[in-house]
């Protein structure tokens, strides 16, 4: 069931002609006849090679702008007819209709044009009619004819041709057309997203063209594969593959260190920060952020918002840690951290990221927009008789950015611009600062003066006391419970400071 076909005819439109001159100078040798329109056309002959115009083929010549070109019997006839349909072959000869073997088609650019910011009409324009339909048509028809959708498939058709005389099998059909089909699919989503803008109850439709296997899932019996292009995020310096895992964790931390603006370090396991602090310079962030607690930091996840040097590089080649990542490094900290063949060492790129978020869930999916909110000084509203002072004011902000990227519920004990400890993913808030006290104390952290985030309301006042017993100065909480007034008294009985944001920040 090989059922050999060889290329007689091509047809060739495409809108960027990257790498296509070695193909079509292949192809020429080959004795194929090629069929082509405008700049393609032009790009042929301009190769000393002939090309017969799809006008000349039709009697029609390109109209409407250039919106009607290919859209003709004479050109999917010749692609679509059956080969071993004596109709069909029948029906082509009366039309002096001929059999087009290959189709060589790309797409207007709709999602690149939307990205720049263009006007509607210029938007609407990129929509392509003509392409799109060659496509499906060639792809359909993959048992008799070949389509290249991507110029990332020139090399690949030209080894196939090279290796079988000018012929293709049907297996390699059949995965070209699988192929033509996501390109299809793909733009056809693109579109649909743009116009669904206004009403995102009509469906949900999400498309990835770029996918990796991953070593395992969430464990070693679970299959995993990212779909998304990692290589436009991140440059992988050292280390093996990224593990799903991995990549949660990665996640977590590339959000939570977005947050910070001075010089910030995080190291994270199970997507929670379990050290993290803003300093003056990268190498103190390190040293506070592993302090925070050094036996969680083992083989965690590693990130910084500065270049990593020499010195920095030196204190973080003690620990084991699973990735780090940094927007840049110095020729000597790379040298440093790389001598371990299997870490992992990104450096990230600019790259934008979605505003919206979603999971499988059930039997669908759930999409939200992604909590982009966060609340600084000029947010919070103090409610008791005690103030912050400009560094507790610090130190509160800085906990409710912890606070936004911990698992619910939680509670976040800061001090200094350093996280002491935190209680996470508790099933209750008293449960959660318990566990942050036992934590901070375990690691001989001084709770004198520091401050407590909580990513919920109180609906009683018990956290407050123990807080305040515990040396906390300074409480932030969205506020919003009915018995609000219960927590604001009791931190005044207390002599401790309570301010509200009016933003709750759950992370389930």
């Amino acid at each position: 069931m090989s059922h050999p076909v060889k290329i007689k005819n091509a047809l060739i439109s495409v809108y960027y002609k990257d790498n296509l001159e070695p193909l079509i100078r292949q192809l020429h040798a080959d004795g194929v006849t090629f069929y082509s329109t405008g700049g393609t056309e032009k790009f042929i002959r301009d190769l000393g090679i002939d090309v017969i115009a799809v006008e000349d083929l039709t009697g029609y010549p390109s109209i409407l702008g250039g919106r009607v070109k290919t859209l003709h019997p004479k050109v999917f006839g010749g692609i679509l007819n059956r080969r071993e349909h004596k109709e069909d072959k029948a029906q082509i000869g009366q039309y002096e209709i001929p059999e087009i073997d290959l189709v060589i088609v790309d797409l207007y650019p709709f999602e690149e044009t939307v990205k720049s910011g263009a006007k509607e009409e210029d938007i609407i324009e990129k929509i392509d009619i003509g392409g799109i339909s060659l496509i499906r048509a060639a792809a359909k028809n993959y048992n008799d004819v070949v389509i290249i959708a991507s110029k990332d498939d020139y090399t690949t058709l030209s080894d196939i041709l090279t290796e079988n005389a000018g012929y293709t099998m049907l297996s390699h059909r059949k995965s070209f057309a699988r192929q033509a089909f996501n390109t299809s699919s793909h733009y056809d989503t693109a579109i649909f997203n743009y116009f669904n803008q206004e009403d995102p109850l009509a469906a949900f439709k999400y498309s990835e063209q770029k996918s990796s296997a991953l070593r395992y899932g969430e464990n070693p019996h679970q299959k995993g594969l990212f779909y998304g292009d990692l290589s436009a995020m991140f440059e992988k310096l050292n280390g093996k593959e990224l593990s799903y895992n991995n990549l949660v964790d990665v996640d977590a931390a590339v959000s939570l260190i977005d947050e910070f603006e001075d010089p910030t370090f995080a190291i994270l396991k199970h997507t929670n920060a379990c050290g993290i602090a803003s300093k003056s310079s990268i190498l103190d962030a390190w040293k506070a952020a592993l302090a925070c607690d050094p036996v969680s930091a083992f083989g965690g996840v590693l990130i910084c918002n500065r270049e990593i040097d020499a010195d920095t590089a030196a204190e973080i080649n003690n620990l084991f840690f699973e990735v780090l990542i940094a927007p840049s490094y110095n020729k000597a900290a790379l040298s440093i951290l790389t001598g371990k063949k299997n870490r992992i060492i990104l450096k990230r790129k600019e790259v934008q990221l979605p505003a919206k978020q979603f999971k499988t869930l059930l039997n669908g999916v759930i999409e939200q927009d992604k909590d982009l909110q966060i609340e600084g000084p000029e947010h919070m509203v103090s409610v008791t008789d005690r103030k912050p002072d400009e560094q507790q004011m610090k130190d509160l902000a800085f906990a409710n950015k912890i606070v936004k990227h911990t698992k619910s519920n939680t509670i976040v004990l800061a001090k200094g611009g350093c996280l002491i400890a935190s209680g996470v993913g508790q099933t209750s808030r008293v449960d959660a600062l318990q566990q942050a006290i036992v934590k901070a104390k375990a690691f001989h952290f001084d709770l004198s003066g520091s401050v407590m985030a909580s990513d919920a309301f109180f609906p009683f006042p018990d956290c407050v006391s123990i807080a305040a017993e515990a040396g906390v100065v300074m409480v932030l909480q969205p506020g919003g419970s009915i018995k609000d007034q219960d927590s604001i008294d009791m931190a005044n009985n207390k002599g401790i400071g309570m301010v509200t944001t009016g933003v709750r920040h759950f992370k389930h």
